[in-house]
């Protein structure tokens, strides 16, 4: 059986009717037409602020190697207040992809201003400041090491008179250029003309406690450049330190 599809059929009244209702509706709502179409925002102009934002992107902490793991515990251990700082690469081959940011070098023994060095350098001038250094200045100073005022830490130069990178362009090197008591005696470092004054000898004491934990030891009386203050160095070597 075959059976026919119901046909639809539009009244011939309808076009009136639609026409009539949109005359209406422009007379009762005094409708104007714009003479250009809005341009509709995009969706991210559209979009609340916080929907918008882009959220940070998270990249995980550098991996450290098994030395530089040691050597922070050690500075721990040894009471150093330090934090991990972003890796540093400058233009020149300057390079530092693991430093800290060293305030003290002890419990009690401040290192001024804050210096941003390598783990193994801070580590060697921790030892140095509270085990031989404490025992010369409370030997010939009477008073403990307080504060360790240094001229420069990790900086991207090159060694003056040469165009060979220095030490401290990768935050191996410390300058200290005086050290402050307990009791609040501050000790320059320079060639006393006095040998044998106190000062004078807590400063050999110290250099030549250096020469060792640090494998170069430069000050007053190597050469003009460090005749104010102690450069210490962990440069590698070969045939031991270099002591002057």
């Amino acid at each position: 059986m075959n059976i026919a599809a119901p046909q639809c059929r539009l009244s011939p009244l309808l076009p009136l009717v639609v026409l009539a209702a949109l005359a209406g509706h422009a007379q009762a709502g005094n409708v104007v037409l714009p003479d250009e179409a809005p341009i509709p925002l995009l969706r991210e102009q559209a979009a609340p602020l916080g929907e918008r934002a882009v959220p940070p992107v998270e990249t995980s902490p550098p991996v450290l190697a098994a030395g530089e793991i040691a050597c922070r515990s050690d500075l721990a251990r040894l009471g150093v207040s330090f934090a991990d700082m972003p890796a540093v690469e400058a233009e020149g081959g300057c390079r530092l992809p693991h430093p800290i940011r060293v305030t003290t070098l002890g419990a009690a023994i401040s290192l001024r201003p804050a210096a941003i060095i390598n783990c193994n350098t801070a580590r060697a001038a921790a030892q140095l400041v509270q085990q031989a250094g404490r025992k010369a200045a409370e030997a010939h100073l009477k008073s403990p090491i307080e504060a360790v005022n240094h001229a420069s830490a990790y900086v991207c130069r090159v060694r003056r008179g040469t165009v060979h990178l220095s030490q401290h362009a990768f935050g191996n090197a410390l300058d200290i250029a005086s050290l402050t008591l307990a009791d609040g005696k501050h000790v320059a470092v320079r060639e006393y003309e006095d040998a044998e004054s106190p000062e004078a000898l807590f400063l050999d004491a110290f250099r030549t406690a250096a020469c060792g934990l640090f494998t170069t030891v430069l000050g007053p009386g190597a050469d003009a450049d460090h005749a104010d203050h102690l450069h210490l160095d962990m440069k590698r070597r070969r045939g031991g330190a270099y002591c002057r």
